[in-house]
C-alpha cells in the first residue's frame, strides 16, 4: 500500500512537472522583474512619462466600450430568442452563432475595404451626390474597433444568457406573470437577475478576446497596451521590458478569469436550486406586428453586421481579382495552417486526455493544481506567450551560447507548437473535463473490481464513452489554432507562411483582393464548430 500510494505521488508530481514545463512562458514572465535591466528600466520609465499612459487609456476606452456592447447585444438577442416567440426565432438561435466563425481581424478588413475612402460605398456616395472628400466617417479608429469586436465576440453573451434564460427563468417568468406581473417589470425583475452571472461571465470572455487581439488593433493603428509590449520589444529590442509590461496586461487578464470563474459558479448555484424545474411547459411570449418586426430586427442585425455583410465584403474584391488568385501559393498557406494545426490538434488533446484522466483518477492536490495550472493558458494573449516564451531563449543561449535554443524555437516547428499548446491545451481540458462529467464514476469501481486498472481503464472502459469528446476538443483546438495571429506571427518556422499571416500581411499592404481568399478560408474552418455547437443546442 505504500508503494502504490509513492508511485501515485511520483506519477501526480511527474504530472506538475510536465505542466509547469508546458507553462514556462508565463512563469518567466512573472520571473522578469526579478531580471534588473537598467536598460529595461529606462525603458519603461520613458514610456511611462511618453506613451505609456495613452495606450493603457485607450485599452481601458475600448474594453468598457466593448463591454458594453457585447452585453447589450448578447442581452437582447438571448432574451428575444428565449422570451418570446416570433417569425424566424428558430432559425436565429442558431443563426446568431455564425459570427463566431469570423475572426475579428477579417471583419476589420472587410469593413475597412467596403468603407474606407477608396472604397465602392464612398465613390458611389460621390458619384451620386456629386460631393467630395471624405463623406464616412473613419472606420480605422478606436470606435471602429468597438464595433469589431462587438460584433464579432457577442455570441460569448448570447450563448450563456441564453442557457441562463432557457434552464432558469422560464418558470419563474410563467409565475410572474401568473401573479399579474407585466411584461416590463418580469423582465426587469426576474430574467435581468437571473442572467446576471451569465453575462458577466460572457463579458469577461469577450474583453480576454479583446485584450489578446493584435490583428485589429494593429491593422487600425489603434495604440493600445498590447502595441506598448510589441514596441518595447521590436522596436527598442528590449525582451526584459517588454516582458515587464506584459505582466501588468497577464495581471489584468487573471482579474477578467476571476470574475469569469466567480460568475460561472453562481451559474452553477442558480441551476441547484432551480435545475428540478424544467422551463419547457412556460412558453415563450407570442409577438405580432411591429412588435415581432422590432424583435426579428433585433436578431437579423447583429447577425448581419457580424457575418453576413464581412462575407459579401471580402467576397467583392476576390471576384474581381479572381483571375490574379495565386492558387499554387494559396495551396501552401493552407497546407502549412492543416499541418500546425493538426499538430497542435492532436498534442494538445493527448495532454488533456491525460490530465483528465488522471484527475479522474487521482484526485490529489497535485494532479488538481496541475489541472488548474493547464486551463490557465486560453486567457494569456498570444503576445504574452510569446515573450514569456522568448525570454527564457534568451537566457539559456547567454548561458550557453552554442545550445542552438533559439534555431529550435524560432526556426522550427517546435516554438510555435509549444505557444499553441499553452493558449489552447485549457480549451480541450474543458471538452474533456465536461465529457467526463457524463461518465458515472461506477463504472470505474466496476472495473476496477473485474481487475482493469490504469491504462487498460483508460483504454477499454473511458475512451468509447469519450469519443465524442476527444473529436470535439481536437476540433476546437484545430480551428483556434488555424485563426491564432500574433504567436504564428512572430514564431512561425522560416518560409511556412500561414492563412491568417497571410491575410494579415496582404491586409496591411492594401491588398485587400489579395487577402479575400485566405480570409474567407478562415472563415470557412470556422464554421465547423458552430455548426457543432448549433447541433448539439438544437438537441437539448
Amino acid at each position: 500500500m505504500p508503494g502504490r500510494r509513492f508511485s501515485v505521488s511520483l506519477s501526480s508530481l511527474s504530472l506538475l512537472l510536465l505542466v509547469s514545463i508546458l507553462m514556462l512562458p508565463v512563469f518567466s514572465i512573472a520571473l522578469s522583474w526579478v531580471q534588473f535591466d537598467s536598460v529595461a528600466s529606462g525603458i519603461l520609465v520613458q514610456m511611462l512619462q511618453t506613451v505609456l499612459p495613452d495606450y493603457a487609456w485607450t485599452s481601458l476606452v475600448l474594453c468598457l466600450s466593448v463591454a458594453l456592447g457585447v452585453a447589450l447585444v448578447g442581452m437582447c438577442t438571448a432574451s428575444a430568442v428565449t422570451l418570446f416567440d416570433f417569425p424566424g426565432r428558430r432559425v436565429f438561435e442558431w443563426a446568431l452563432l455564425l459570427p463566431l466563425a469570423m475572426p475579428a481581424y477579417v471583419v476589420a478588413y472587410a469593413y475597412t475595404d467596403f468603407l474606407q475612402y477608396a472604397g465602392p460605398l464612398q465613390v458611389w456616395l460621390r458619384d451620386t451626390l456629386g460631393l467630395s472628400g471624405r463623406l464616412l466617417p473613419e472606420v480605422r479608429s478606436v470606435k471602429g474597433a468597438v464595433l469589431v469586436f462587438t460584433v464579432a465576440l457577442y455570441p460569448y453573451v448570447y450563448l450563456l444568457a441564453r442557457a441562463a434564460l432557457t434552464e432558469r427563468a422560464a418558470q419563474l417568468m410563467e409565475a410572474a406573470r401568473l401573479l399579474g406581473a407585466p411584461l416590463p417589470r418580469r423582465i426587469r425583475e426576474v430574467a435581468l437577475p437571473l442572467a446576471r452571472p451569465a453575462i458577466a461571465a460572457g463579458v469577461a470572455l469577450a474583453l480576454m478576446e479583446t485584450l489578446a487581439d493584435f490583428g485589429v488593433s494593429s491593422y487600425f493603428g489603434i495604440q493600445t497596451f498590447t502595441a506598448g509590449i510589441y514596441k518595447a520589444w521590436l522596436a527598442m529590442d528590449n525582451r526584459v521590458a517588454a516582458a515587464q509590461l506584459a505582466t501588468v496586461l497577464l495581471v489584468v487578464v487573471a482579474a477578467l478569469l476571476r470574475v469569469e470563474h466567480v460568475a460561472q459558479k453562481r451559474m452553477r448555484f442558480v441551476a441547484s436550486r432551480g435545475g428540478q424545474h424544467s422551463g419547457a411547459d412556460a412558453a415563450p411570449v407570442l409577438l405580432k406586428g411591429g412588435w415581432a418586426a422590432v424583435a426579428w430586427g433585433v436578431c437579423a442585425l447583429p447577425i448581419a453586421l457580424g457575418f453576413v455583410l464581412p462575407v459579401l465584403f471580402m467576397l467583392r474584391p476576390l471576384v474581381q481579382g479572381w483571375d490574379n488568385v495565386p492558387w499554387a501559393q494559396f495551396v501552401s498557406w493552407t497546407a502549412s495552417s492543416v499541418w500546425l494545426a493538426s499538430l497542435s490538434a492532436a498534442l494538445a488533446t493527448a495532454l488533456a486526455l491525460g490530465l483528465s484522466f488522471a484527475a479522474r483518477c487521482q484526485p490529489s492536490s497535485l494532479v488538481r493544481s496541475a489541472v488548474q495550472l493547464a486551463g490557465l493558458g486560453y486567457a494569456v494573449p498570444g503576445a504574452v506567450i510569446v515573450v514569456g516564451l522568448l525570454m527564457p531563449v534568451g537566457w539559456l543561449q547567454a548561458a550557453a551560447p552554442s545550445s542552438g535554443a533559439g534555431y529550435w524555437v524560432t526556426a522550427t516547428v517546435l516554438g510555435i507548437v509549444w505557444a499553441y499548446l499553452v493558449r489552447f491545451t485549457a480549451v480541450a481540458l474543458q471538452s474533456l473535463q465536461s465529457g467526463y462529467t457524463r461518465v458515472p464514476v461506477s463504472l470505474d469501481d466496476s472495473a476496477r473490481m473485474l481487475g482493469t486498472t490504469g491504462a487498460g481503464l483508460l483504454r477499454r472502459v473511458h475512451w468509447p464513452l469519450l469519443k465524442r469528446s476527444v473529436a470535439v476538443a481536437g476540433l476546437l483546438v484545430f480551428v483556434d489554432v488555424m485563426k491564432e495571429l500574433p504567436a504564428t506571427l512572430v514564431l512561425r518556422p522560416f518560409n511556412s507562411d500561414t492563412l491568417a499571416v497571410v491575410a494579415y500581411q496582404l491586409a496591411r499592404d492594401e491588398r485587400l483582393g489579395e487577402a479575400a481568399l485566405p480570409a474567407l478560408a478562415l472563415v470557412l474552418v470556422g464554421l465547423l464548430p458552430v455548426v457543432l455547437l448549433s447541433r448539439t443546442l438544437r438537441s437539448k
